[in-house]
């Protein structure tokens, strides 16, 4: 089984070397938005794209990693919000499992259901602890996955999770405030679950400025992803690129 992408997330963890991924869903893009998305990406250095959402109702998801891999060399990570959205094309697969709720479907059952199609796509997998953090505003994957969100001020029980996750073989372990939140996921609690685990930690949802983005990879964060925000403006990704990466005089604190 392949692990390239794994390795050199686990490479760049140990070196202390933070990672920036540009979230895209293929709902919101189209041929004219990719192409100026890549061109931006490849001139900020991201490290890694994003590909996936919590529908996904348009048939777009292979050409838009496609289009990625035509056009540079960042790798492509599905993200993705059901088992359907798998593309061959890709470089690897988050395989969420959502440890922060106690729904089964998303825990196990989906897997089950889906893994000799994802066995069969030849996709490096990357098992990945998936907990969705409370960012003060329903979102579409509380919806979804109709599990609550881990309270915001439980630093405590992020951390156990993760822990437990960890623990369990997950490869990976991703906080999420969700798409659009009002609220990020706090660097106390970043802090707190940073310094239990030895696998890369993901955070993402509500980053909005790489103020929050350069806060976060100090509070322990080892990738950062942004997908609203970029939406919405973007510029923010050489912003957001310069942060991650350690470009303080490109922050304001």
């Amino acid at each position: 089984m392949k692990n390239s992408i794994y390795n050199s997330l686990m490479e760049r963890k140990q070196q202390q070397k933070k990672s920036f991924a540009v979230l895209v869903d293929p709902d919101k893009v189209n041929e004219k938005r990719m192409e100026k998305l890549i061109r931006l990406a490849i001139d900020a250095k991201v490290d890694y794209f994003f590909v996936g959402g919590s529908l996904v109702v348009s048939d777009y998801l292979d050409q838009c990693v496609l289009a990625i891999k035509e056009n540079c060399n960042i790798p492509v990570i599905l993200f993705p919000g059901s088992p359907s959205q798998i593309s061959k094309h890709a470089d690897a697969l988050l395989y969420l499992s959502l440890i922060s709720g106690r729904n089964p479907e998303l825990l196990i059952g989906q897997h089950v259901v889906s893994a000799p199609a994802v066995k069969q796509s030849g996709l490096e997998i990357l098992s990945t602890g998936y907990m969705v953090i409370d960012g003060g505003a329903p979102t579409t994957v509380s919806y979804i996955s109709n599990a609550n969100p881990l309270p915001a001020d439980k630093n405590e029980i992020a951390m156990c999770t993760a822990m437990a996750g960890e623990m369990l073989g997950m490869k990976l372990i991703y906080m999420d405030a969700g798409s659009g939140a009002k609220k990020p996921v706090s660097e106390s609690m970043i802090q707190k679950v940073a310094s239990c685990i030895e696998v890369p930690l993901i955070v993402g949802g509500g980053i909005i400025n790489p103020e929050k983005a350069y806060l976060n990879c100090k509070a322990g964060a080892d990738l950062i992803v942004v997908g609203n925000a970029i939406e919405k403006d973007e510029n923010l990704i050489k912003e957001i690129s310069s942060a991650v990466h350690g470009n303080i005089a490109s922050v304001i604190l």
